[in-house]
């Protein structure tokens, strides 16, 4: 029980790291290295083909030939001061996730605050707008976020988002450890509909995992975090960026190798999985030995679970991509598994069918299922003021300058 405790803690450490950090720590040797002859070409990671990713180097801002316009902002007229922030409740790499209510119609929403010298010290202004595209091609699909706008000042991104506070799926698992198999295929299905519908705008997602998966006040499920999003493959085209969180990765992005959208397929695997059992499949506590049991070691699964989840998670979880469930015909081939037998797709689709759990908040300032790490957190002063023109540093301006078309503003069209 001790050493299923310590696996336990070694997890939810490793997994709050995130790619990045993990790159870094295994540069000062923090992790033994495995024996396998793959695993130390994984570990010596060259730069990715078609992004930025993994380099952490400091880099100037961009030449005029290299910043982003998608046009003039939509809405111009957008400040922090718009807004009441009362509390962190999420962070990342480039900045807070806050809780803040519109001073204008006491509307209460998630913004998404980013740095922008942050984000260009590491090269990711592309993955920030793809972010920003893949939220405007939402067209109220139930389970995936929405952006309701965007707007940024000379050091800062701002995305105002619908508010979601039913918690983490990762925050539940953490509580719970695992779940039984109608509550896990519950969500699997609603998980597969919006990965489903990205596909259909030819977006493979990318960085499927419980901290990413957000249950909304009714317990449905919420796919938030679309900085990774790859757009334009087509159902045959294929990418090659080495990205995601390392116990999602799938063997074909261990191997370099170019992968296509049923790389989603498997990290719905391993979401199931993880569900099902309460870790990742594959997982070690040394990350060099978790990669080489991707890459070669059979899946293997407890007789705790039905057939239909046991043909259901092997065929997800196929280490060749092309014999993968969903390589062929993708979402309809998920959809038609006897596995969701249960399911009536367009009462799911329609929030017909009961959640399984409900958070069961009080309203919008209900944060008990939000980590006291982030509530406990003061607000910064920062967020809801612009800097004093006088004093903004002509780097700072440049890097304004590479987030053109950022803003956005739904045209009246979408509200009628």
């Amino acid at each position: 029980m001790k050493d299923k405790s310590t696996t336990w803690t070694s997890f939810m450490k490793q997994r709050k790291m995130g790619l990045n950090d993990f790159i870094q720590r295994l540069a000062t040797n923090s992790y033994a290295p495995c024996k396998h002859p793959e695993v130390p070409s994984i570990l010596n990671l060259s730069p990715p083909q078609d992004a930025e990713l993994m380099n952490t180097n400091p880099s100037p801002p961009p030449s005029p030939s290299q910043q982003i316009n998608l046009g003039p902002s939509s809405n111009p007229s957008a400040k922090p001061c718009d807004f009441h922030f009362l509390k962190v409740i999420g962070k990342g790499s480039f900045g807070k996730v806050l809780l803040a209510r519109h001073r204008a119609d006491d509307q209460f929403y998630a913004v998404k605050v980013l740095q922008k010298k942050a984000i260009l010290k590491k090269k990711e202004e592309k993955h920030i707008m793809s972010e920003r595209n893949v939220l405007l091609k939402n067209v109220k699909h139930p389970f995936l976020v929405g952006l309701h706008y965007s707007f940024q000042t000379t050091d800062k991104l701002y995305f105002i988002l619908d508010y979601i506070n039913g918690g983490e799926l990762f925050y539940h698992l953490q509580r719970e450890r695992c779940f039984l198999e109608p509550r896990a295929r519950f969500y699997a299905a609603e998980i597969a509909s919006a990965l489903g519908y990205l596909h259909s705008l030819n977006i493979v997602y990318r960085d499927l995992k419980p901290e990413n998966i957000l249950l909304d006040s009714e317990g449905h499920i919420i796919l938030t975090d679309f900085g990774l999003c790859k757009e334009n493959i087509e159902p045959n085209g294929t990418t090659s960026t080495f990205c995601g969180t390392p116990e999602y990765l799938a063997p074909e992005v261990l191997h370099k190798q170019p992968y296509d959208r049923t790389v989603d397929w498997w990290c719905l695997g391993a979401v199931l999985y993880e569900m099902l059992y309460g870790l990742p499949p594959f997982y070690s506590r040394n990350t060099a030995e978790m990669y080489d049991n991707i890459l070669n070691k059979p899946l293997q699964l407890k007789p705790n679970i039905s057939n239909a989840a046991r043909h259901l998670l092997e065929g997800l979880l196929q280490k060749d991509r092309t014999k993968r469930l969903g390589c062929t015909d993708d979402f309809i081939e998920i959809k038609n598994h006897m596995f969701f037998s249960p399911i009536n797709w367009d009462d799911l689709n329609a929030k017909r069918i009961t959640p399984p759990f409900n958070p069961n908040v009080t309203g919008p300032n209900d944060l008990r299922h939000f980590d006291p790490e982030f509530t406990e957190e003061p607000v910064p002063n920062s967020i809801g003021c612009s800097p004093d023109s006088a004093l903004v540093s002509a780097s700072i301006k440049e890097a304004a300058e590479a987030f053109v078309g950022f803003s956005y503003a739904p045209s009246m069209d979408s509200y009628l």
